[in-house]
């Protein structure tokens, strides 16, 4: 019995239209999800370059640039000193009061910086966004770098006033860039929930600055999370724990010997609020990135 081995002409047509020609551009707002996250490290150069144009941006052919990034944190823990230390008469324990602030100063401003770079990468670029088809995710993650910058420069600042006390930190400070990266999941789930609502509602870039300057007295920067604890009861410390920076500050001033112990539960808790926060940031970042191009 003959077989007919024509191809079917709708059949042609749908694979001729699945293969683009030659020359062709082709702009995928959507993406699978494996292909999506496969293009992360197809178009790493990207990253790179973005956050190498950020940096530029950031410290070139700026007077205070460099030194900005020292005095914030600097002026911060002066003023701390001032009403923590001598009027609120907080305890230190057995390092110096300006180690301690410092040893929560230092990741907030991490986490702060990070946050508010992130949540404003989209806006800032949306002429990149409307022309070419990259993973979008790339330019919050690439944002962060700038605060990752700031960050190492501010822990020379930090070595210098242990020096100054004559403070030697313990052997455990090689942990430290555990929780610099606890910190790194902690801003980049809330920094890609705000940078898909800065798209659509622009006024949320007004938010996120309140929501730093809040988050900063929330935070055991000025204070140990044992005072928590001691006035509250260890419940206390436990619900304290969902802001999620407690764990990062926490384990960041363990490392330094800021922090006599560490408190597992209460770290276990941060870090179980960061993973869902980025979780649904990525979610959310995810689910609404296909209009971008379009409501920018």
């Amino acid at each position: 019995m003959p077989t007919n081995l024509a191809p079917d002409s709708s059949s042609v047509a749908a694979d001729h239209a699945a293969v683009p020609s030659a020359g062709e551009v082709v702009i995928e707002a959507g993406r699978t999800e494996a292909n999506y996250w496969r293009d992360l490290w197809r178009y790493r150069d990207l990253f790179y370059f973005l956050a190498w144009r950020d940096l530029l941006v950031r410290y070139k052919q700026t007077l205070f640039g460099v030194l900005w990034a020292v005095l914030r944190p600097f002026l911060t823990m002066v003023i701390f000193v001032v009403i923590f230390k001598r009027v609120a008469g907080l305890p230190s324990g057995d390092v110096p009061y300006p180690i301690l602030v410092l040893g929560g100063m230092l990741p907030w401003q991490f986490f702060a910086g990070a946050l508010s770079e992130s949540s404003n990468s989209l806006v800032a670029n949306a002429n990149l966004i409307t022309k070419i088809y990259f993973p979008r995710i790339i330019l919050p993650a690439s944002s962060v770098i700038v605060a990752m910058v700031d960050f190492a420069i501010t822990l020379v600042m930090l070595a210098l006033v242990m020096a100054w006390y004559g403070y030697v930190p313990p052997v455990r400070i090689v942990l430290l860039p555990l929780f610099v990266a606890l910190g790194l999941v902690a801003a980049l789930g809330p920094g890609l929930l705000a940078t898909a609502l800065n798209v659509k509602y622009r006024d949320f870039r007004f938010v996120i600055p309140f929501l730093v300057q809040f988050g900063l007295y929330v935070s055991p920067v000025g204070f140990s999370s044992e005072v928590i604890e001691a006035k509250l009861g260890p419940v206390a410390r436990l619900l304290y724990a969902l802001n999620p920076m407690v764990g990062v500050i926490d384990g960041f001033r363990w490392c330094i010997g800021a922090e006599p112990s560490l408190h597992v539960a209460a770290l276990a808790v941060s870090i179980g609020v960061s993973l869902v926060l980025l979780w649904l940031g990525i979610r959310f970042f995810r689910s609404t990135e296909k209009g971008f191009a379009d409501v920018i």
